[in-house]
């Protein structure tokens, strides 16, 4: 009855839906050939099948965050000194390694549980007012933490910049608004305001930045808050026109929140390390004058490796349709369907960027950064292999949160930290040590979360691979 439940909401009569159920259930059972036939006729239909509410408006966004995430860079490369740039792009290492890792799983969440209670007629009031208090809790947490550490974060990483202290603790404060208001609207099937949340963002933080670049400022801490304000402006500008979000209801008790909502947390956070931890290693490990100016090169090459990123993104947004249509099936092959797919076009895209990169790399580095760009082939080509290998793991950590296996999840990517340290930590060449510890820990995740995803789908499977999209639809990988 389910799978005659969901082909009847994505458009089926239910009567074709229940003949189309029965007829393939009986044939799958009881003629292999039918099989092979039934997938041809699901992909088929997949492809007849409507666009998922909001795709276009949350991936133009996402485009739109994105590619002024580059301009942003460009601009400030150029504007600020070597050592300037370095301090600002610490800032942005904190930010998102931070803000990702902490509400992010909880704007999944609010919009999780939200969108049930929805479907039930029951109103989200106090389960938003329960995540709010305990993202602002995480917040105030942090922030007094960056507080006691103050001195330490300005010496050591922002180079003795004290405003971009102020950018951080007001980062802080706008990303955690940002992601509620996020997971509050896609609770409410706003998408199109989420859209334009992210599009806001990036639109109000390329156009802060030009301006600074146009006036010739040269102070690393306005930058600092070109970075950390937008969210703001963009919260602002999403909400200008919606009602009826914050809708009263039954009191939310503390497990209608995922119980597993920690190791979501830990998971996500140690996830964003690793995918700015060879940065963050190249600032920690220069001690010299010399190495502490050339910190600021490192991250413009870790840049152009994660424009695979945004190709990732722009693959889901394609391939994510199709897999929503064969969702309606019902089947475990058809999770196992997903994941392949997911994984072949990561896997293709490695291939092909790695070499892209190690060949067009330093050619597109010096025309973007100027004389900020110092790397060459061999960076590229380990940049970006990290890069393509902590894709992988992201993708496969998505297929075993899909699966619930929330602590295997973490325990990968525990496993690709250390891995990282274990293999940064010799040697005397600054980038070299932290790029093959970059490559090291993403590929130690990625072969981690494959056994264990591996196991966990010999253990059992869900009955559609509907989880599977949630999930990687709400997971935007952060520049």
């Amino acid at each position: 009855m389910m799978y005659v439940r969901v082909l009847t909401n994505r458009g089926y009569p239910r009567e074709k839906a229940a003949s189309r159920v029965g007829t393939s259930a009986r044939r799958a059972e009881y003629h292999p050939y039918f099989v092979v036939e039934r997938a041809q006729r699901l992909v088929g239909a997949a492809k007849k099948l409507p666009v998922p509410e909001g795709t276009y408006a949350v991936g133009a966004g996402l485009l739109i965050l994105g590619l002024t995430a580059y301009g942003f860079q460009i601009l400030a490369a150029h504007r600020l000194s070597s050592t300037e740039y370095a301090a600002l792009n610490s800032l942005w290492a904190i930010v998102f390694v931070v803000a990702p890792g902490l509400f992010q799983p909880l704007e999944q969440e609010v919009a999780r549980a939200l969108a049930h209670r929805r479907a039930n007629g029951i109103g989200g009031g106090p389960l938003i007012k329960r995540a709010a208090l305990l993202g602002g809790i995480l917040a105030i947490s942090v922030a007094v933490a960056c507080l006691i550490f103050a001195p330490q974060l300005k010496d050591r990483l922002f180079h003795g910049y004290g405003g971009l202290l102020v950018g951080l603790f007001a980062a802080l404060a706008c990303y955690y608004l940002a992601h509620m208001t996020r997971g509050t609207l896609s609770g409410n099937g706003r998408f199109g305001a989420y859209g334009l949340m992210h599009g806001t963002e990036g639109t109000v933080r390329i156009a802060f930045c030009t301006v600074l670049f146009v006036a010739g400022v040269t102070s690393p801490g306005w930058y600092g808050l070109a970075l950390a304000l937008p969210p703001l402006v963009a919260v602002l500008v999403s909400l200008r026109w919606q009602h009826n979000l914050v809708v009263p209801g039954p009191a939310a008790p503390s497990n209608e929140l995922s119980s597993a909502l920690g190791m979501l947390l830990l998971g996500s956070l140690l996830a964003q390390l690793l995918s700015y931890a060879s940065f963050l290693g190249v600032t920690l490990m220069a001690h010299t004058p010399k190495e502490k100016a050339s910190v600021g090169s490192f991250i413009t090459g870790l840049f152009i490796a994660r424009i695979l990123i945004l190709l990732f993104q722009a693959v889901q947004a394609a391939l994510l349709p199709k897999l929503a249509g064969l969702a309606g099936a019902g089947r475990h092959d058809d999770f196992r369907s997903g994941m392949r797919k997911l994984l072949l076009i990561v896997v293709t895209l490695g291939l092909l960027g790695i070499p892209g990169a190690t060949l067009l790399g330093p050619w597109a580095g010096k025309l973007l950064f100027g004389d900020k760009w110092v790397l060459g082939h061999r960076d590229m080509a380990l940049l970006t292999a990290g890069s393509a290998a902590f894709i992988i793991a992201l993708t496969l950590a998505q297929g075993l949160i899909a699966l619930k296996a929330y602590t295997r999840a973490a325990i990968a990517w525990v496993i690709g930290i250390v891995a990282y340290v274990v293999a940064a930590a010799p040697g005397d060449n600054l980038y070299l040590r932290n790029e093959l510890g970059f490559v090291a820990g993403s590929a130690a995740a990625a072969i981690v979360m494959a056994i264990m995803l591996g196991d966990q789908m010999r253990r059992g499977l869900p009955a559609t691979v509907e989880e599977l999209v949630e999930v990687i639809e709400h997971e935007p990988l952060e520049i």
